[in-house]
């Protein structure tokens, strides 16, 4: 598998779209940047996960910077959100990160911040897009920005986190799953500061080694570890820290949709809660209605943490996420940070003084079955007459008691079919018929095509 990288603020979706891994396009991507982030030349933080080709590209970066007259700051190996908190922190313009965060070694990404901790606008996002075509120029020699290598700034997110908890772990004992990625050299140390027991599993990244069956997207090794070492519960991350999701002392994983539910109640019981949560169009059903029977509002918005970052800024709202466990605590920090979202939950759970198993008891989730179809015809597919006709009718059979989401991949040629409900034969069956009617319906438009 070839290396590629993608330019985009999740680091994976951009229009820009996928491209192989060149130091040229990287160059010129932190000229234009420079070009749109500011009228003059300012300062910018550089991070990057533990991945390989994380150091080529972050060179490449900062010279595209300094060609426009940027001085810039590399800090090595960090977390997407340390790099979002230093940068407000510091007074910088802007932060960026090189990472694909979840996907493997052979992928790398783009995430870039402005000086407030926020992912960019779409409108900004567009005018570094169109800079990618024009011809990039250097600034007079007198006038080349400097490189300040600032090597010893994870103390300093350490003690941000460590001051986001008030309270005591000292009676738990926690299994991390670092994903050898960028927390390996964070969290172990956050939580025993905290007086957590720590196992720290996946905590020694080689540069080819992050996500590797490992981390918030692979957590059955995590799973075993918790349930052989007797432990409290399980915290895995992603490559770069802004996902998490647990694993309970019974060994089941506790998803997003979880660990946002756990935060709202708590909030809401304690009178820290301003106004609701927001979700997705994937986000359970079952989180919609626990929240409701809290009288806390919840909303929908399309997939991904950009959308949930708008749901809640138009609203005032601080909480919301994804299932897959990136989580926005807007009243501690500006991005998904892993750390700072498993802190919240700690927080609650010592004080119930109850095990994570029953602890999280009161969201009850609803049967959820995804299919991904191979499709480049997505929005065309969706459109067309025979799937209209099986959403129908899976509609029809779920009665009002559940959902169908269908939508095209945002990073990938697929569609993913979503259906969602109590009974798990109804649910397969129906998530079967529109999948299928979605496969039919490629094969017809690859026929006309190729004819």
């Amino acid at each position: 598998m070839s290396a590629q990288t993608y330019f985009g603020t999740d680091g994976i979706r951009g229009r820009v779209g996928v491209l192989p891994i060149t130091a040229d396009f990287v160059l010129k991507l932190g000229w234009a940047a420079g070009q749109v982030l500011a009228a003059k030349p300012a300062s910018v933080l550089i991070g990057q996960d533990s991945r390989r080709s994380g150091a080529m590209l972050a060179a490449a970066l900062g010279a595209g910077f300094m060609a426009g007259g940027w001085q810039v700051s590399h800090l090595g190996c960090m977390p997407t959100p340390a790099v979002a908190y230093l940068t407000r922190a510091l007074g910088k313009k802007a932060g960026i990160v090189i990472s694909a965060s979840h996907n493997p070694y052979v992928d790398n990404g783009i995430k870039i911040f402005n000086e407030k901790g926020q992912k960019l606008p779409d409108a900004l996002e567009r005018e570094i897009e169109k800079l990618l075509a024009c011809t990039m120029t250097t600034v007079d020699c007198e006038k080349i920005g400097t490189l300040l290598p600032l090597p010893n700034q994870c103390a300093d997110y350490m003690r941000f986190c460590q001051q986001s908890f008030l309270g005591n772990l000292s009676r738990l004992n926690v299994v991390l799953d670092c994903a050898q990625g960028a927390m390996s050299h964070i969290a172990p140390k956050v939580l025993r500061k905290l007086g957590a027991k720590i196992t720290a599993l996946y905590a020694k990244p080689d540069g080819l080694n992050i996500n590797h069956q490992c981390g918030a997207t692979a957590p059955l090794a995590l799973q075993k570890a918790v349930l052989a070492r007797g432990a409290d519960l399980g915290i895995a991350f992603d490559g770069d820290g802004d996902r998490v999701i647990f694993v309970d002392d019974k060994g089941v994983v506790v998803d997003g949709d979880e660990l946002l539910f756990i935060i709202a109640r708590g909030a809401k019981q304690q009178g820290r809660l301003k106004g609701g949560v927001v979700g997705t169009l994937m986000s359970n059903l079952g989180l919609e209605q626990a929240l409701k029977a809290l009288a806390i509002s919840f909303v929908r918005t399309q997939v991904g943490d950009r959308y949930v970052m708008d749901g809640l800024l138009q609203r005032g709202w601080q909480l919301g996420g994804e299932a897959s466990g990136h989580i926005l605590c807007l009243d501690k920090t500006t991005t998904g940070d892993g750390l700072i979202c498993a802190l919240q939950v700690l927080h609650y759970l010592i004080q119930s003084q109850s095990p994570l198993s029953v602890f999280k008891k009161g969201m009850e989730k609803h049967t959820q079955i995804l299919r991904n179809v191979k499709t480049s015809q997505g929005a065309k597919v969706l459109k067309s007459q025979a799937v209209q006709k099986a959403y129908a009718k899976g509609e029809s059979l779920l009665k009002g008691q559940g959902r169908i989401v269908l939508r095209p991949s945002g990073t990938e040629p697929l569609v993913r079919v979503m259906v969602e409900g109590r009974a798990l034969s109804l649910v397969n069956e129906v998530a079967k018929e529109i999948a299928q009617a979605v496969e039919q319906v490629t094969q017809q438009l690859s026929t006309h095509h190729s004819c």
